[in-house]
């Protein structure tokens, strides 16, 4: 055996060796060939899923078989739009080495994850790469909701679903083959069902239990087995259909969720279960209490608290109901996260410029947020002040847009964005030449505003009488 990541080491180099996502792969196939035939409606596609299923291998795997060369922008680097459009916006725009029948494939992966202060700008440079390409663009999601609405519109969505442990078997099997390792019965049966859907997770599990070994009994697997973890819709069917208090209780013990996203599942599809207006009362106010302790929990800093959410949110749910309700009925995810999804840009910029603020303030960002937003729009909304707040603050175009409840950046919002820079700029300059020279105290520099005129002027004054020279003595 060898000690290469076997992940690395038998990752697909064909579609065809792409297990479990056959239909994903051939949509993947046919917005390739519509490239072929010219620039496609769709000039770039998402393929979301969870991690670990193949959504990487399957974007290399496609450029390989198209013969496209491929450039790749991931999360570890900074995605700026100044650092897209010198990347990625020149890749997809210039002709190839072979010529300009040889495309040029850009893939991005982590483009749910572009978001804070290092990706400033990313988003937006995105999009208008994707309308002005002309070359393929594969964007790579764990949640697809994660990603900002316009960027979502501009790409073609396909879903990667987990993959099946009937799918994964062969794959292992043919690694095992490569490997030289003799597996018992049910061994590599029982590392699929424990992955979860994941091929990469199932196939670190492979590796870690096999070396040094040259054959796997199911001792080796129960050794090295992973904490399988209860499905979400399971633990809701327990709760919502389930008679047993203390089994829907225990459920969540090996839940990937904490209580305050379990309860965000219950409240969304508790009126979709309960129909009868008694129980949905009682239901609701075992939430409410569950939500209480919740609180409790966040401001005291005591998570033996959870304890007393989780019963109530879970055995409580269980005794509100009076009867039994038959039927399939499909979860829905919490619309809750949804809008977080969606508004997930709006309050990035938010934050900044509450930072900005809270900083220029010496005040927390909380604080300035709350209490000290409302004036500042007030002030950029004057233009008396607004060019002197953007500057003091240094805001970008976007922030003084959402101080100015702009729905976006217009010509008035890049005006006064423009005009901040030139004046910080001018102090700038003035400060340099003023304190650069000899004789002159930092503290007898004075900035003064004319307020009179329309736009704000800067004028430094110096005292003559109070200058000093660094070589009196």
């Amino acid at each position: 055996m060898t000690s290469l990541d076997w992940t690395e080491k038998y990752r697909p180099q064909t579609l065809s060796q792409v297990v479990g996502h056959n239909k994903p792969v051939d949509e993947l196939i046919q917005w390739a060939r519509a490239w072929e035939k010219g620039i496609p409606k769709d000039r770039a596609v998402v393929l979301y899923g969870k991690a670990g299923i193949g959504k990487t291998s399957a974007a290399h795997a496609l450029a390989r078989e198209m013969g496209w060369e491929v450039i790749e922008l991931n999360a570890s680097d900074q995605r700026t739009a100044e650092i897209i459009e010198k990347v990625v916006g020149s890749a997809s725009q210039m002709s190839t080495l072979e010529g300009k029948k040889t495309k040029r494939l850009v893939i991005m992966d982590e483009a749910d994850n572009i978001h804070g202060t290092a990706d400033r700008g990313g988003e937006k440079a995105i999009v208008d790469l994707i309308k002005r390409t002309s070359q393929p663009i594969i964007l790579i999601a764990n949640e697809m909701y994660d990603m900002s609405p316009g960027l979502r519109t501009a790409c073609k969505p396909i879903q990667f679903n987990s993959v099946l442990s009937r799918s994964m078997i062969p794959a292992l099997k043919r690694i095992a083959e490569a490997e030289g390792i003799t597996c018992s019965i049910g061994v590599l049966e029982k590392l699929a069902e424990n992955a979860n859907g994941d091929l990469r997770s199932a196939i670190n599990d492979f590796q870690a239990m096999a070396q040094g070994k040259s054959k796997l009994e199911p001792e080796d697997l129960k050794a090295g087995e992973r904490d399988t973890k209860e499905n979400i819709f399971k633990v809701l069917a327990k709760i919502f259909k389930g008679k047993d208090i203390s089994e829907a209780h225990k459920s969540t013990f090996n839940l990937d969720e904490n209580p305050e996203d379990l309860i965000q599942w219950i409240d969304e599809n508790l009126p979709l279960e309960y129909k009868e207006p008694g129980d949905l009362e009682e239901g609701y106010r075992h939430i409410s209490r569950a939500s209480q302790f919740l609180g409790r929990v966040n401001r005291r800093q005591n998570y033996k608290m959870w304890r007393y959410a989780s019963v109530m949110m879970t055995s409580g749910i269980v005794v509100s109901r009076s009867g039994h309700y038959s039927g399939y009925s499909k979860f829905n995810t919490p619309s809750f996260w949804r809008k977080l999804g969606q508004t997930k840009s709006m309050r990035s910029i938010r934050d900044s410029a509450a930072k900005k603020i809270g900083t220029h303030c010496h005040v927390s960002m909380s604080f300035a947020r709350s209490r000290l937003m409302p004036f500042f729009r007030l002030m950029l909304r004057n233009d008396n002040y607004s060019i002197q707040v953007a500057a003091i603050l240094g805001l970008i175009p976007e922030e003084i847009a959402f101080l100015t409840e702009s729905k976006s950046v217009t010509k008035k919002v890049q005006k006064i964005y423009d005009e901040a820079q030139k004046l910080a700029e001018t102090e700038t300059i003035h400060e340099i030449e003023v304190f650069g020279g000899f004789g002159v105290k930092r503290s007898e520099v004075k900035i003064e505003n004319m307020e009179k005129e329309d736009k704000p002027e800067v004028k430094i004054k110096k005292d003559a009488n109070s200058q000093s020279s660094l070589f009196d003595f």
